[in-house]
């Protein structure tokens, strides 16, 4: 059924791979809980919504969405609710909607995160989305997947406290290793995930954060958790919450508030559509998936990624997409959707091990209401580091093909979002191939994109608080 032998693989290597996999991206579950249920920097509630319904929510849509991939379209890519876009729900949206006074904000967030996931579940039928994913030149591909790559990576160096904001204005410095026992455990782990690869030794990266999970717990940075199992609730409390937030957003429109909810409602479908599209081409590039410059089944992979949204919208969490911590997996053997349902299964399952998996992915605070995630950042940084290669296929004597490849890939990690990494990449490709007469080397989807584009930053501009 999945074409485990066809494609390499095991299906030990398929278990171990998803629950890498879950493991590397399993700190959306405490993210997202803190984001959708908890305190701002100015100790507002933001958005007020239920914290265990937003767990319950977060765990069931992503299971839902990455078992849904596994089977529709057997790719080793899990999905989950999208950093970034869950910044955008909760701390543009809400306030922006609350504001409106036609019904609590964040009800009328979730209907329209219900909204662009049902309009991407339609063009991903009809066939639009995987026309555009696979009309996507190869030196964005080769970008974007190296983008990915730094942006993931640069998130480990926050993540183990390695990196952090500079005083006066400066990007970043290097923290002293004195007094920062989290940063060492980071370098530690990164050096036994390392020594574990070049041994060729499989799940080296699930096997490398069970060992930093270990030497936290012996030297008393995390505290075992007690009893891993807890009974799940508050699920009443968000699901269903996008009906009565409908109504408000047809009162909205009804009241002259139209363009303001159609900019929200653009604007979710652009992140949606370009960090999913980011994510697949940086994932199946990385397994061998592409066939031809093309992804076969892309239609059904995005199919599951839309459901994934209406899900969660439903359900009560921001929208769903594609997990680029999906590598992992990928670089511990996964080739087929076994290990995306693995994945997903792993998920559901943290319903029940809240303990557990907030013992390992919820992080360790290192000041007052300041998190870092030591036993993940060294997967996150060697996996960043593997997708850099994709720029060797890159013709970098073609100014045309390299500087657009390389503002794409340079833009996510500054930016800190893969969508605006995408979008200069689509504008300055657009306007190389222009510029140079090269007309017909540039296909008419990324024209129309690099036009929305621009659009949708105008939009951001002057429409949206």
């Amino acid at each position: 059924m999945f074409e485990i032998r066809q494609r390499g693989s095991t299906v030990g290597r398929e278990v171990i791979s998803g629950l890498t996999v879950f493991m590397a991206m399993s700190y959306i579950l405490f993210v997202q809980v803190g984001l959708l249920g908890g305190i701002d920097a100015n100790g507002d509630k933001v958005p007020d919504m239920n914290p265990d319904g937003v767990m319950m929510a977060t765990c069931l849509s992503a299971a839902a969405a990455s078992i849904l991939m596994g089977l529709l379209a057997n790719y080793p890519v899990a999905l989950a609710p999208g950093m970034g876009e869950n910044f955008f729900f909760a701390m543009t949206m809400v306030p922006a909607l609350a504001a409106m006074g036609f019904g609590a904000g964040w009800q009328m967030a979730l209907a329209l995160t219900v909204i662009s996931g049902t309009i991407f579940l339609l063009l991903s039928v009809v066939g639009f989305r995987s026309r555009v994913l696979n009309a996507i030149p190869d030196a964005l591909k080769s970008g974007i997947a190296s983008g990915i790559g730094l942006f993931i990576a640069v998130i480990g160096f926050h993540y183990g406290n390695l990196v952090v904001k500079a005083p006066g204005g400066g990007l970043i410095q290097f923290p002293g290793f004195r007094e920062n026992p989290v940063g060492l455990l980071t370098l530690g782990g990164l050096a036994i995930t390392m020594t574990l690869m070049a041994f060729r030794v499989h799940g080296a990266i699930l096997l490398g954060i069970f060992a930093s999970a270990a030497i936290a717990l012996a030297t008393g940075m995390i505290s075992w958790c007690g009893s891993p199992v807890s009974w799940p609730g508050g699920l009443g409390e968000t699901a269903g919450g996008f009906l009565p937030g409908l109504e408000g957003v047809w009162k909205a429109i009804w009241s002259h508030r139209g363009l303001e909810i159609l900019a929200f409602t653009f604007i979710l479908l652009f992140m949606d559509l370009f960090d999913t599209v980011g994510t697949l081409i940086g994932v199946s590039k990385r397994a061998g998936l592409i066939r031809d410059g093309k992804l076969p089944k892309a239609e059904r992979a995005l199919a599951a990624d839309a459901a994934g949204t209406i899900i969660g919208g439903v359900l009560g969490t921001s929208t769903v997409t594609s997990y680029i911590e999906s590598i992992t997996g990928v670089q511990a053997g996964a080739r087929t959707g076994l290990a995306a349902i693995v994945a997903g299964a792993c998920m559901a399952l943290a319903v029940f091990f809240t303990p557990l998996a907030r013992m390992i992915g919820g992080g360790i605070e290192i000041a007052a209401g300041e998190y870092k995630y030591p036993l993940i950042a060294p997967a996150l940084i060697i996996v960043g580091s593997m997708m850099i290669r994709t720029l060797r296929d890159l013709d970098w004597d073609d100014v045309t093909e390299s500087l657009p490849a390389f503002l794409t890939m340079i833009t996510m990690p500054l930016a800190y979002s893969i969508s605006d990494g995408i979008a200069i990449g689509f504008v300055s490709y657009a306007f190389g191939k222009t510029i140079t007469g090269r007309f017909r080397q540039c296909p008419v989807v990324v024209y129309v994109f690099a036009v929305l584009f621009a659009a949708q930053y105008l939009v951001r501009v002057f429409l949206i608080p």
